[in-house]
């Protein structure tokens, strides 16, 4: 190395190593409110480089450019930091990974990383590939929970299976322990579920779960997308890795498409591959996410990184609307069935409650102790099958009728007929979503106006 690249070198460890004092010593400290808001964007970032922006700023530039050879030889040999390319990274991506990684880690006592991808897909896909990748003649599979979003579902069962001849092996009952360890062998790579699952509100003794996958070394995937770091965060109870659709509850303005993926760094992998698992996020970031290229925008990233400061609020609010609904609909003559952890009618409520609080609620002067939460989607299905469904559904005026959840507008739809068709019957068995099955994400508005809508749209069923 070179006397000029070397200076390029320090200079960028000891910047990187004030970085992390800061991270440390002052940004972990603080309240999980404080992390959402300001992030690890600084009062001295902000007047020494950004002419004084509160708001972290927007980078909309497609390349990075280099004082000179050394510096630009340094950074893409990844010598020193660099985003070099927005399809590797983005300043503006980097405000957001680091919220991410730090909400998600909040009060683990786990060192975690981030990257972020175009879509929740993205994310995923970007996440178990490099986890599939094998020698010609090696057979490799991986084991998920049947309960799951039906894109992933599809991104499984035909793009890794049908496709590349890579099985996923379904679990038909999460909480059945044996069902995942009949599944593991030599072969498997890792472990996948979501929870709570969308459509069905599915959940699952996670931590058993992250155990049994340690047991085998093989790292556990958690979908977090409907509870966010904001009702719990699977990193505190041994999940390796964390994905999420950010285009959904995280970012709930409906303006964005993004993803995100957060990871231990030292994670448990039996992959022999040193960096992969000592920082999987960065490893992702730098080698596989850029060559396939599924970055995300910069005004996206921004433009959730603003979403996500009010994040423990949002879901409190939501949370509570959803309650009010579910015990509506749960008494409402005309309603067979209502899927929401919340009640103490669903046969998963007692292990939801272990796993699902409102972050910090000990801490807040409204609360002053721990409380559960139970998020904002549910699912029920109306007397009359298929046909009482549909009715109810077009009879909905301020729902929106929409595949979309997450939103601060309410949104409802058939997942037989939208985000879970394309799985056909038999695997919608599987995933137990009936084909009379009403998705509902409860939004902003106030819950006696969601009620009453709900209400006239179901008084028109036969």
């Amino acid at each position: 190395m070179n006397e000029a690249l070397q200076k390029y070198v320090e200079k960028a460890n000891q910047v990187q190593a004030a970085r992390q004092r800061y991270i440390r010593e002052e940004v972990k400290k603080w309240r999980f409110d404080t992390i959402a808001v300001h992030g690890t964007y600084s009062v001295s970032e902000a007047i020494e480089n950004n002419q004084g922006a509160i708001i972290e700023p927007m980078f909309l530039s497609t390349a990075q450019a280099y004082r000179d050879c050394d510096e630009m030889e340094a950074a893409l040999t990844y010598q020193i930091p660099t985003w070099g390319y927005t399809r590797i990274h983005n300043p503006s991506h980097g405000y957001l990974k680091d919220t991410l990684a730090l909400l998600d880690g909040y009060n683990t006592g786990v060192e975690t990383g981030c990257f972020v991808a175009a879509s929740g897909i993205a994310a995923i896909a970007a996440t178990v590939h490099p986890l599939l990748a094998h020698k010609n003649g090696e057979t490799v599979n991986f084991v998920a929970c049947a309960q799951i979003y039906g894109g992933t579902f599809q991104l499984f069962n035909v793009r890794w299976m049908e496709e590349q001849g890579i099985e996923c092996r379904w679990v038909a009952d999460p909480n059945n322990l044996d069902e995942w360890k009949s599944k593991i062998d030599k072969n498997t790579r890792f472990l996948y579920g979501e929870l709570p699952s969308n459509p069905g509100l599915s959940f699952f003794d996670l931590k058993k779960v992250c155990d049994l996958a340690h047991e085998h070394g093989l790292p556990f995937i958690a979908d977090s997308t409907v509870a966010t770091p904001a009702l719990l965060r699977p990193i505190e109870h041994g999940a390796d890795i964390v994905v999420h659709s950010v285009t959904k509850t995280m970012s709930s303005g409906g303006l964005t498409i993004a993803g995100a993926v957060i990871a231990r760094k030292n994670m448990v992998c039996n992959i022999p591959n040193d960096a992969l698992k000592a920082d999987f996020a960065m490893y992702c970031m730098l080698w596989p996410n850029r060559d396939f290229g599924g970055s995300l925008s910069p005004l996206h990233a921004i433009l959730v990184l603003n979403e996500i400061r009010t994040l423990r609020t949002r879901i409190d609010v939501l949370s509570q609307s959803s309650m009010k609904v579910a015990k509506f609909l749960e008494q409402h003559p005309k309603v067979a069935k209502v899927n929401y952890l919340g009640l103490e009618s669903h046969k998963l409520h007692e292990l939801a409650k272990k796993y699902l609080w409102l972050v910090d609620a000990k801490y807040d002067a409204q609360y002053g102790k721990d409380i559960n939460r139970f998020g904002h989607l549910l699912s029920f299905s109306p007397k009359g099958g298929m046909p009482a469904s549909r009715q109810v559904l077009d009879g909905l005026k301020r729902i929106w009728l929409a595949t979309d959840l997450g939103r601060i507008k309410s949104s409802a739809t058939l997942p037989a007929i939208s985000t879970h068709q394309q799985m056909g019957e038999e695997a919608r068995t599987l995933a137990a979503i009936p084909g009379d099955l009403i998705r509902l994400s409860v939004g902003g508005e106030h819950p006696d106006d969601i009620i009453n809508d709900l209400d006239q749209a179901l008084s028109k069923v036969k």
